[in-house]
């Protein structure tokens, strides 16, 4: 059941997002919601034949090796309902430890990287239609111990961790109560079976020290050797190294799919070889704020029309930037998640004209040094519960959590629906433009909601067709009657299954339900709007024009969307009913095969390293990143862990978004030679698996980092896994930018990292605007 659900006020129905050609806003709804189900009629295939060379790709390692720790002594976090640091307080304190086997720069092997001729056979095609294959290759055992050791503070660069504890809902203590995150206790022991030396190195202030035993426990008696924590898997482990990268029409990239992006301008910069250290901050209208492909005055005076919101559509710089946002002044560290949901800093986002214009529909209110959200939006000012409750009640069959999981909510404000839709068990997709309505988005991701800037204007949304399982719309900007409403929904053979009104909240709501078969489109008298011809790539979404018309219902059983997915949460487990044993997976193994074992690869992961292993408060990290999905394995490890996983698929990649929807997940296409749609500090954790190696063949690797700067919270960390040259680069620019290196480590060419943005930032600021 693909289900469009519209409320409106006093009898007046809206939907969409923006003053368009109506069917070309419905286009996008339709390609992009999952239809009830699937009849058996006769199957339309439609095959795709494309050109695929071979390449091999650097080798993948797994996990994190046994018994490397990195701890976090913090443990009452999930109790403490604020915590805050001053952006001008420079005497924070966090002990940090930096794990490093060798040089990264010394003894390496390349050849790994080189491209090499191989049979052209395989499932993709990259970002100029030209495929690769990567092999399999398991690592050795390897059951070294890493040690453990504290670092000396920095007070310039450290993050105080203080916090605000509520005495009850209405009253607040003044004082502050102080916190530290701090290194858990490890032990150091010789390797028995160690295949080569591991070298660990402390710093302060640029010195580097001996590392310390920890004889005793710390606070809280935590024991010395968890053990069980890797850095990289033993042979009989490795499942996952390498990925098959060719095309034979079953997989493609994002970028051969869409016809009419961007070219993507090849260039090979050796970033780490003549790095320049120098940063400043951008001179920019937009300051704190500053998002490059939504802020490009620019281009946005170029513009000859405006009506269909070109003006809030991504407008890149040619170059882009490689200076860094400044902080809001008095930033503090964001108050964890769930009271988050409630409640934010003032200083971290210092807004107040939501609060003027919508605080009397309970959207945002201002109260001292917070900014509070009462879980009202246009539609239900009496709270989103009771309005999420109430759809459920108008139509049983949506069944929060269980059959409808994933939702696309068009327009969304401050995204208190798809923030309360969380106790429900729901994940939502929320966007909005970064228009009039002042800093909605960035208040929804301090709050720790998912959502971005988008906006429906003149280019497909980046995502695939059909997998959204519920499309709402609160009065978003486009004024329908209820007889116009009827009118275009009967035309494009939506059924309306339900229209009722909620008397709490004096407003009505209409629940449509997509087709299921392309019967009502045979029999229709009148094509309007138009089905979209039969060439038309409903999944091509990265700069796609957007056109008023509606794709068939697909009929080809080897079609994502050709069926509903398992309830939540067996979804997440299940192998996609489209992946069959005949079709190469993504590392070369029959894809139902390659999508089990990449799952196992990364629960492995995420339990014995990153959970355990490398010193993350996990209490402290609620939006997350991974900045390259192949599956969504990493994302589905992090189930059990109060976080949401925004999983980005590269455009040069293997179209596997698809697959990550149909378990139950979300993500988008970017390009990460461009910036994302997001507001600076929108991230606790971004995660890049083997990304900024293949980035680099690409574009420059310097702005990439810097974006990464950008989008990442003060007290973020990066978890980088990669070649070990990429890593030395990485490490190089980080440190920098006054990162701290929480860990280190390699082997066999590969590497692992683990850093953290500080407060700090330039003093100089750019001469001229970017």
């Amino acid at each position: 059941m693909g289900s469009l659900i519209i409320n409106n006020y006093l009898g007046v129905l809206q939907f969409g997002a923006w003053p368009i050609v109506s069917s070309a806003v419905w286009m996008m709804t339709s390609s992009t919601v999952i239809p009830v189900q699937m009849s058996d009629t006769q199957s339309e295939t439609n095959d795709k034949v494309a050109k695929s060379d071979s390449r091999s790709f650097e080798n993948r390692s797994g996990d994190v090796a046994e018994d490397s720790t990195s701890g976090d002594g913090n443990e009452n976090e999930n109790n403490v309902p604020n915590e805050s640091y001053s952006a001008s307080d420079k005497t924070a304190e966090v002990p940090v430890e930096k794990t490093e086997v060798k040089d990264p720069s010394k003894g390496s092997n390349d050849s790994k990287n080189e491209l090499e001729d191989a049979p052209k056979t395989g499932t993709f095609s990259d970002v100029n239609g030209e495929g690769g294959e990567e092999t399999i290759k398991e690592a050795g055992d390897m059951d070294q111990e890493i040690d453990t050791g504290n670092q000396a503070d920095r007070p310039d660069q450290k993050i105080e961790d203080s916090s605000k504890e509520a005495e009850n809902d209405d009253d607040t203590k003044k004082d502050k109560k102080s916190e530290q995150d701090e290194v858990s206790d490890g032990s150091k022991n010789k390797d028995e079976n160690n295949e080569g030396p591991v070298e660990e190195k402390l710093e302060q202030d640029g010195d580097k020290n001996t590392p310390q035993d920890f004889d005793g426990n710390k606070e809280g008696d935590q024991p010395k050797d968890t053990g069980g924590n890797e850095v990289f898997p033993s042979g009989a482990q490795s499942e996952l190294l390498n990925e098959t990268n060719t095309q034979n029409g079953a997989w493609s990239s994002q970028a051969a799919e869409s016809k009419n992006e961007k070219e993507v301008q090849i260039l090979s910069s050796p970033d780490g070889q003549n790095f320049d250290s120098t940063w400043k901050l951008c001179n920019v209208t937009t300051g704190e704020d500053y998002i490059p492909c939504l802020d490009n005055v620019a281009a946005i005076k170029k513009l000859h029309f405006t009506g269909h919101y070109e003006h809030r559509e991504r407008h890149c710089p040619e170059e882009p930037p490689t200076c860094l946002v400044p902080l809001p002044d008095g930033y503090r560290l964001p108050v964890r998640w769930p009271n988050s949901r409630e409640k934010i800093w003032y200083n971290n986002v210092p807004h107040t004209k939501l609060a003027e214009v919508k605080g009397h529909q309970n959207w945002v209110k201002v109260s001292g040094e917070y900014i509070n959200f009462p879980g009202g939006g246009t539609q239900f000012i009496h709270g989103a519960l009771h309005y999420i409750d109430f759809i459920q009640e108008s139509l049983p069959d949506i069944a929060w959590g269980k059959r409808s999981r994933v939702v696309l909510d068009v327009g969304c404000g401050v995204a208190s629906f798809g923030g309360y839709l969380f106790d429900r068990d729901v994940l939502t997709m929320s966007f909005a433009p970064k228009d009039e309505h002042e800093a909605q988005v960035q208040f929804a991701l301090e709050r720790g909601i998912p959502a971005i800037s988008a906006v429906m204007g003149t280019k497909r949304l980046p995502f695939p067709s059909k997998v959204f399982d519920v499309v709402h719309c609160a009065r978003c900007r486009v004024p329908w009657h209820i007889e116009a409403m009827t009118a275009l929904t009967t035309s494009m053979c939506w059924e309306l299954v339900n229209k009722t009104a909620d008397e709490l909240n004096q407003v009505g709501l209409a629940i449509y339900r997509k087709p299921i078969d392309n019967r009502c489109y045979e029999k229709r008298s009148e094509d309007n709007p138009r089905l979209c011809q039969g060439s038309d790539d409903a999944d091509a979404a990265w700069n796609v024009p957007l056109q008023a018309c509606m794709h068939k219902v697909p009929l080809d059983s080897a079609s994502h969307g050709r069926q509903w997915p398992e309830q939540w949460p067996q979804r997440l487990e299940k192998v996609p009913h489209w992946l069959n044993n005949s079709q190469p997976g993504v590392y070369g193994k029959p894809a139902p095969e390659d999508f089990v074992a990449d799952y196992e690869h990364w629960k492995r992961v995420v339990s014995k390293s990153y959970v355990s292993g490398m010193g993350i408060n996990w209490s402290t990290v609620r939006n997350v990143m991974d900045m390259r999905s192949v599956y969504g394995g990493f994302a589905a490890a992090l189930r059990d862990v109060k976080v949401w996983v925004m999983n980005i698929v590269s455009i040069d990649s293997p179209d596997t978004l698809p697959v990550i929807y149909e378990r139950g997940l979300f993500g988008m296409y970017h390009d990460w030679c461009e910036s994302f749609s997001t507001y600076p500090r929108t991230y606790d954790l971004l995660h890049a698996d083997h990304l900024f190696s293949k980035i680099k063949k690409r574009c420059q690797l310097r702005p990439v980092i810097v974006e990464v700067d950008r989008i990442t919270r003060p007290g973020g960390k990066l978890i980088v896994r990669d070649d070990v040259n990429t890593i030395g680069e990485i490490e190089t620019m980080v440190k920098s930018l006054q990162w701290e290196i929480r860990l280190t480590y390699s082997k066999d060419n590969e590497g692992l990292l683990c850093a953290e943005k500080t407060l700090w930032r330039p003093k100089e600021v750019e001469t001229s605007l970017p």
